[in-house]
C-alpha cells in the first residue's frame, strides 16, 4: 500500500500536463470517442433487445414451457410505471417543502428498506437471505448515518440552502424533468422486454441467456447516469449563468446544446464519476474503522482521484464546454483556494439525500412487484424484485437531479466570485458555525460537528503535498 501513492501522485503529474488536463485535439477524441460509445452501445442494445424479444415470440413453445410471460412481465412493468409517478412526485414534493423531503428521505429510506429485507426473507429459498439480510445491514447502516446527521443540524443548513436554490430555479424546470421521466420509464419499459426475451433461455441452463441479462442491466444503468447527468449539466449551467453574470439561459436550449455538443463529455463523467466515489466512500470505511486512522495512503489518493472526476465539475462542463477531467481539476483547484469551503463541500449531504430518496423509491417498487409476484407466481419473486429496484432507483435519480446540479452551481459560483454571489450569507454563516464548533466545548450537536470537521481535516493531503499547487 505505501508503493500505491507515490506511484499514483507521479501518474498524476504526467496526466496533468498531459492530454487529460489539456484542450487539445486529444482532448476532444476522447469525447468524440465517448460520444461514439454511448451512441453506439444504445444501438447494439436496441439490436439485441429486439432480436432475443422477436425470437422469444417465434420460438417454439415446447421449449418455454418454464416460462411464464403472463406471470412475469405485469408486475415489473407495473413496478417500472410506478417508479415514473413516484419519482415525479418526488420531485415536485422537493420543490415546495425542501426540509420536510430531506426528514423524510431520512426516515422513510431505512424504514423501507428493512420491509424490503422481510419481503425477500418471506420468499423462503436459501438465495432469497442474501439480499434479505443484506437489506438488514444496509437499514442498520442508513439508521446509524441518519441520527449522525440529525446530531450535526446538517439537515438545517441544507433545507435553508434548497429554498436560497428555489428562488433561482430556472423556468419550465418541471417540464424538462416530465419529459425526461417519460423517456426514461419507456426505455426502461423497453429494456424489460428484453430481459424478458434473455430470461427464456434460463431454464435451459445457457450462458448467452445470463451475459444478454448483464448487457442489459449495464447499459440501463450507463444510460440512466448519463441522462440525470446531462441534466445536472442543462440546469447547473443555467443556474450559474445567473449566479455569476445575474442573466437568465433558455433551459431548453441549454438542453439542446448538452445533448448535441456535450454528450462525450457526461458519458465519460458518467463512468469516471460512480467509480471514484466508490473508491472514495471505501477508503473512508478503511480508514475511519479498519485501519484506525493509519490508511492515510489511501485517503490521500482517493483525495487526489476526486481532482480527476467530481460531481461539482459538470458545472464548467456546461458553462464552458470543458472536458469533463479538465473541468473537474479546474473546480477542484478553486475549492481548495478557498478557505474551508472544501471541508464544507465535503459535509454536504445533498448527494446522501438523493441516494436515500433513490433507495426509497427503489424499495417501494421492489415491494410493489414482489407482493405481486408473491401472490401470483412465487418463483420469479426475487429476480423480479431485483430488476424493480434497480429501476426504481434510477427512475428517482432521474427524477431528482435539480437539487444536486443546483448545489454544484451553488458552490462553484460562490467559489469563482464570493462578493458577487447573491447567497453567500448562507454559505458564510455556515462556514463560521463550523470554526466555532471545532473549537467549542463539548455538546452533542458541537461534538457531532467536531469529529466530522476535524476528520475531514485530517484526511484531507497537507498543503505543501498537494499534487500541481
Amino acid at each position: 500500500m505505501a508503493l500505491v501513492y507515490p506511484i499514483a501522485c507521479l501518474i498524476y503529474t504526467r496526466l496533468k500536463r498531459t492530454w487529460l488536463f489539456q484542450g487539445s485535439l486529444v482532448a476532444q477524441a476522447v469525447r468524440w470517442i465517448f460520444k461514439i460509445l454511448f451512441y453506439s452501445q444504445l444501438l447494439l442494445i436496441s439490436v439485441l433487445v429486439i432480436l432475443v424479444t422477436r425470437y422469444d415470440r417465434t420460438s417454439d413453445s415446447s421449449t418455454t414451457h418454464h416460462f411464464h410471460p403472463d406471470k412475469w412481465y405485469p408486475p415489473l412493468l407495473a413496478s417500472t410505471l410506478c417508479a415514473g409517478i413516484l419519482g415525479f412526485t418526488w420531485h415536485c414534493i422537493i420543490s415546495c417543502y425542501p426540509k420536510k423531503a430531506l426528514i423524510a428521505a431520512f426516515w422513510l429510506s431505512p424504514l423501507l428498506t428493512l420491509v424490503m429485507g422481510f419481503m425477500f426473507m418471506s420468499i423462503g429459498t436459501p438465495w432469497s437471505l442474501i439480499p434479505g439480510l443484506g437489506s438488514f445491514s444496509f437499514a442498520l447502516f442508513q439508521s446509524i448515518y441518519g441520527c449522525r446527521v440529525n446530531r450535526s443540524n446538517m439537515i438545517k443548513y441544507t433545507a435553508k440552502m434548497f429554498q436560497d436554490l428555489i428562488r433561482f430555479l430556472p423556468a419550465k424546470t418541471k417540464c424538462l424533468a416530465f419529459l425526461s421521466i417519460t423517456v426514461g420509464t419507456l426505455y426502461c419499459c423497453f429494456l424489460v422486454y428484453g430481459i424478458g426475451g434473455a430470461r427464456r433461455d434460463i431454464g435451459n441452463r445457457t450462458i448467452h441467456a445470463y451475459i444478454y441479462i448483464l448487457l442489459i442491466i449495464l447499459s440501463l444503468g450507463w444510460t440512466m447516469q448519463v441522462m440525470k447527468n446531462a441534466m445536472q449539466v442543462t440546469i447547473s449551467w443555467v443556474q450559474y449563468t445567473g449566479f455569476t453574470n445575474h442573466i437568465g439561459t433558455n433551459i431548453r436550449a441549454a438542453f439542446r446544446d448538452t445533448i448535441k455538443h456535450l454528450i462525450g463529455s457526461v458519458s465519460l463523467g458518467s463512468i469516471l464519476v460512480p467509480v471514484i466515489e466508490l473508491f472514495r466512500d471505501f477508503a473512508r470505511l478503511l480508514n475511519l474503522y479498519i485501519c484506525k486512522d493509519d490508511c492515510s495512503c489511501a485517503m490521500e489518493l482517493a483525495a487526489h482521484l476526486t481532482t480527476w472526476g467530481n460531481i461539482w465539475g459538470f458545472v464548467q462542463v456546461g458553462a464552458y464546454r470543458k472536458g469533463f477531467v479538465q473541468a473537474s481539476s479546474d473546480t477542484w483547484e478553486m475549492f481548495m483556494n478557498r478557505v474551508g469551503l472544501l471541508e464544507l463541500i465535503d459535509l454536504d449531504i445533498t448527494g446522501t439525500f438523493c441516494f436515500l430518496s433513490g433507495v426509497a423509491v427503489g424499495a417501494i417498487c421492489c415491494l410493489v412487484c414482489g407482493i405481486w409476484s408473491l401472490i401470483v407466481y412465487k418463483d420469479y419473486t426475487m429476480e423480479l424484485s431485483i430488476y424493480a429496484f434497480i429501476i426504481g432507483y434510477f427512475i428517482c435519480r432521474l427524477a431528482i437531479a435539480w437539487p444536486q446540479a443546483s448545489v454544484s452551481a451553488y458552490y462553484v459560483a460562490y467559489a469563482q466570485n464570493p462578493e458577487n454571489f447573491p447567497c453567500r450569507f448562507t454559505i458564510e454563516e455556515r462556514l463560521n458555525q463550523l470554526r466555532i464548533a471545532s473549537q467549542s466545548p463539548s455538546t452533542p450537536e458541537r461534538e457531532a460537528i467536531q469529529e466530522e470537521f476535524r476528520r475531514i481535516i485530517r484526511n484531507q493531503p497537507d498543503e505543501d503535498n498537494r499534487i500541481g499547487h
